[in-house]
């Protein structure tokens, strides 16, 4: 009696027997290459559809975050310093500086309610959050005290005034630099997932063997058939060209667009953030000083490690050398500025040196600068906005597009095949 072979078994048994014979091999032939056009299409569909929602989370969240990260970071920097400068003046605050002031701290609120969105839960930038909104209400709570107690004239409000600048300095600025830092590290894994490195390679090893199977498989026929062309064969060669090409060029163009966008936009926006809060703080080390009736001391050192930091020149700045040129000219008067108001301070006139510091003039050289590397930022903003729009082109068509050229290529492919068949029956 024979043997009743398993149904796996037998399977195998009957696919290697196709190999012994010429239409055997043609369903094996057609068989492969059903499967590789089947599996360049989905791959390529999922390729373009990795591509565009990496760039589309880049656009719509990781750099959104990191301009609200910013805007926390530089708005609690600017109300330290404003606060300072209100307070100098002595007795009832100059509207223009409490408006600041209150304008500064809206900000920072508004940016960490949108931030909250954007972060994931249980993350550091989520925890900096919570943190930067539970002191900021200590902090406005210890500057208000400051102020009533600078208009009754009394001494200690100083100290409240420091307490207050302190926690700003040492808990909240730091925690907005967290938050900003998370924001960077998402700007940058953003930028990998909207490449889809690994999904593009696995596509061009698809790509090239399935345009290797079709050339063997052409090759074949004519070698068994004696026939040069066959015309269903050589439309799905061509229309595999056409697929790589489009691929080619879809995925060419992102990654150009995708490092414009961090070349000339989110690198100089980063280290311009990171100028604008140190000038800042130059301005809050400033009004600090003469706030504490204390003369030269930590803060004053610490305006000179700034003043060393400031710089204008690199490559993240190329794209607004103008505007940084402007800025570093502006500093400098900035800075004569300042020595004027500490040669007067160190002199005995602190009553001249508040003067000098609180001054329109005063006010207005400072404003130049944050003025220009502001006009600065929002420029490398837009330079992002349009590289990162740009990117974002084709990619969605392609996921639909893709997939259809693969059907394509696997309906030719079985046509050619098809016919040759044919001929066995």
């Amino acid at each position: 009696m024979t043997a009743v072979q398993a149904p796996p078994r037998a399977a195998l048994t009957r696919l290697a027997g196709l190999r012994h014979t010429s239409p055997g091999r043609l369903q094996l032939l057609l068989a492969v290459l059903l499967v590789l056009t089947a599996l360049t299409g989905l791959v390529t569909g999922l390729t373009a559809a990795s591509a565009a929602t990496g760039t589309a989370d880049l656009r719509d969240r990781a750099q959104p975050l990191l301009a609200e990260a910013e805007t926390v970071w530089s708005s609690l920097a600017d109300a330290d310093a404003t606060a300072a400068q209100a307070f100098i003046t002595g007795g009832l605050e100059p509207p223009k500086l409490t408006d600041r002031y209150n304008e500064k701290l809206a900000d920072a609120a508004a940016a960490l309610t949108s931030a909250a969105r954007r972060v994931p839960e249980g993350s550091e930038g989520a925890e900096a959050i919570r943190s930067i909104t539970t002191g900021l209400s200590d902090y406005t709570a210890l500057v208000a005290t400051a102020r009533a107690l600078n208009r009754q004239g009394k001494p200690v409000g100083a100290s409240y005034l420091s307490t207050a600048s302190q926690l700003n300095r040492d808990t909240l600025q730091p925690q907005a630099q967290a938050l900003f830092q998370q924001a960077q590290r998402e700007a940058s894994e953003g930028y990998t997932g909207a490449r889809s490195s690994w999904w593009v390679m696995l596509l061009l090893v698809l790509l090239i063997v399935l345009g290797v199977a079709l050339i063997a498989t052409q090759a074949h026929l004519s070698r068994t058939t004696h026939r040069t062309f066959n015309v269903p064969l050589l439309t799905a060669s061509a229309l595999t060209v056409l697929l790589a090409v489009v691929c080619a060029g879809v995925f060419a163009h992102q990654r150009a667009r995708l490092d414009g966008a961090d070349r000339d936009g989110s690198a100089p926006a980063e280290a311009l953030a990171e100028t604008r809060n140190l000038v800042l703080r130059e301005r809050a080390d400033e009004a600090l000083t003469l706030a504490a009736r204390a003369g030269r001391g930590k803060l004053e050192d610490d305006f000179t490690t700034l003043r060393q930091r400031f710089s204008v020149t690199g490559p993240e700045f190329d794209e607004v050398a103008g505007l940084m040129a402007k800025a570093g000219t502006q500093h400098d008067a900035y800075l004569a500025v300042h020595d004027e108001i500490r040669r007067l301070d160190d002199n005995g006139d602190y009553e001249g040196a508040v003067r000098k510091a609180v001054s329109e003039e005063t006010a207005a050289t400072f404003d130049a600068v944050t003025r220009t590397l502001s006009d600065a930022l929002t420029d490398r903003r837009a330079a992002f906005d349009d590289q990162i729009g740009s990117a974002g082109r084709g990619l969605g068509v392609l996921t639909i597009l893709g997939p259809l050229l693969a059907l394509a290529i696997g309906v030719c492919a079985a046509l050619g095949l098809r016919a040759r068949l044919e001929e066995y029956r």
